[in-house]
């Protein structure tokens, strides 16, 4: 682990070099590897380690007794998961998934909250940069409440590639999802979503190939 790698990431921010590696040093920072659809924390279990990822990406998923998924948010490069968990010890109502190869640095923050052990300068530090992280994923779980608020396939596509054209502040613009993934992200039957897809383009108000999109003017 290159810790040129790790010192600019949203985690480490604002951190000099000998608090960096005091921090990771005293979170048991490793990396492990995993290959594509491997199970990286499983529903059920608890976790005191919040993950980064190194490379490749991750989806976060609801799988139910029955078989149902719902891809809840995908996390790539730089970004982290199950932060909320580690810190609360609470048992994960999620999976999380290996989207494809990935490197994950794991990092165990469970005694942060224990105001018995002795302070550390990064401390207040890394806990306003958890802080930071959860406020944002709270708003990415915010915003697919939002996509999956309307009732027609539609118009949770639309609300969708508009929020991601306004993220990207482009028209034009890559999805991290595959098409199953939409599908679960958004709540949709897949073969459903592929005609209205189908139909949205027919009619002129996207272009797409594949995971890259662009939205035009009708």
């Amino acid at each position: 682990m290159e810790i040129k790698d790790i010192e600019k990431s949203r985690l480490f921010l604002g951190m000099t070099a000998k608090e960096l590696e005091s921090c990771l040093r005293t979170l048991d920072a490793h990396e492990k590897t995993f290959e594509k659809d491997d199970i990286i924390l499983h529903a059920g279990e608890q976790t005191s380690m919040i993950g980064m990822v190194l490379s490749g990406s991750v989806t976060i998923e609801s799988n139910d007794v029955w078989g149902n998924c719902t891809v809840l948010s995908h996390v790539g490069k730089n970004q982290y998961f199950a932060e909320t968990y580690a810190l609360l010890g609470e048992v994960l109502l999620v999976d999380v998934r290996a989207n494809k190869e990935c490197t994950i640095l794991f990092c165990s923050i469970r005694n942060l909250l224990d105001n018995s052990k002795k302070s550390s300068p990064w401390k207040e530090k890394l806990l306003k940069n958890i802080l930071i992280i959860s406020s944002q994923k709270n708003l990415i779980l915010s915003g697919r409440s939002f996509h999956t608020s309307s009732k027609s396939c539609r118009g949770r596509l639309l609300s969708y590639l508009n929020a991601t054209a306004l993220q990207t502040g482009s028209r034009e613009f890559d999805i991290p999802f595959n098409r199953q993934q939409l599908a679960d992200y958004l709540n949709l039957e897949r073969s459903n979503m592929s005609k209205e897809l189908s139909h949205m383009k027919d009619e002129g108000l996207i272009e797409y190939r594949k995971s890259h999109f662009k939205l035009l003017d009708h």
